[in-house]
């Protein structure tokens, strides 16, 4: 660690200075001629690259499938999820978790998102905000309680404000996750389970929004779409957990009962109508033949799960 100067206050402060050897930080062999070549090479040395990321983030798929079981489980016993992290990492956990109560309906106190520098740094750098280990830590101890499982997101894997969270959330007796692109991150051994996607140097140097930054929305997609699954909120492959506030939500919803039934539309829109727009009640009702207020019974006596209310009637 070097040391550099800025002024602040007319007065020259020493700020401390750190060279990151991850491999997000090294320079691309493949881009090194990046601003001499036509905008169409541009664009096609950016795609190559990116195609690497499904690729990592395969490799990694036992290590998401076995945070998807714990957050099923924390959730499952009341608990919450929670993401931590800083700049571009940091955003992506605040939109994952902005998308999951308006997609599955489900409740948002379930996944709780924390970004170093607070609100304001969805817009605009904070100055320092993720260097500070002692307001991650801070902020876990305020947030996380025991049961809880918080998955740290860092591009690097050695974030100051998202080492601080998590060291502080496996104090308070939850469970621990850290994602990041450095395979060889020092943290990974301080966690319960370690995701370290390989996805490269950069096309541009330590710019982490690209491939470690699509990796981690694919990571984090995947691990999120998966926990709601497990929870029963997904029936086949349809996004059964909707609330309709548009018109196009609410022919969404008509859609799916058809496709989940096989019932015309016209028997689709009456049962929803008598489910008061509830859709799953709708296809437990369509697909068992049973009235709606039997058909709701069941889903309360199954926590809701349509095959478990399914099977309640056909029993």
């Amino acid at each position: 660690m070097t040391a550099g100067r800025a002024e602040r206050d007319g007065v020259a402060a020493v700020r401390p200075v750190v060279r990151v050897g991850a491999p997000t930080e090294r320079r691309n062999p493949h881009s090194l001629d990046l601003d001499l070549m036509s905008t169409r090479d541009v664009l096609t040395v950016i795609n190559e690259a990116d195609r690497r990321v499904p690729a990592a983030v395969a490799a990694v798929l036992d290590e998401i499938a076995e945070t998807v079981d714990l957050a099923v489980a924390a959730l499952r016993d009341g608990h919450r999820v929670h993401y931590f992290g800083a700049g571009t990492s940091g955003r992506l956990g605040v939109l994952d978790a902005a998308e999951l109560a308006p997609t599955f309906n489900s409740p948002r106190h379930w996944f709780c998102s924390h970004l170093a520098g607070g609100p304001d740094a969805m817009w605009r750098a904070v100055e320092d905000a993720e260097d500070d280990e002692r307001a991650g830590a801070a902020e876990a101890a305020e947030c996380v309680r025991p049961g809880d499982l918080v998955v740290g997101l860092a591009a690097s894997g050695r974030t100051p404000y998202v080492l601080g969270a998590l060291a502080a959330s496996r104090a308070q007796g939850a469970g621990t996750v850290l994602l990041c692109a450095n395979p060889e991150a020092e943290a990974a051994a301080s966690v319960d389970v370690f995701i370290g996607v390989d996805t490269g140097p950069e096309v541009v140097t330590g710019s982490t929004r690209m491939k470690a930054g699509t990796a981690q929305k694919l990571v984090l997609n995947t691990f999120s779409t998966a926990v709601m699954v497990r929870l029963g909120r997904v029936y086949s492959n349809l996004m059964i957990d909707m609330v309709a506030t548009n018109a196009k939500l609410r022919g969404r919803m008509i859609s799916i009962l058809m496709e989940a039934t096989g019932c015309a539309e016209e028997v689709c829109r009456v049962a929803l109508r008598e489910a008061d727009g509830d859709l799953k009640t709708a296809l437990v009702a369509l697909v068992s033949g049973a009235e709606v207020p039997a058909a709701r019974a069941a889903l309360a006596r199954s926590a809701h799960q349509v095959r478990g209310a399914l099977e309640l009637l056909a029993s």
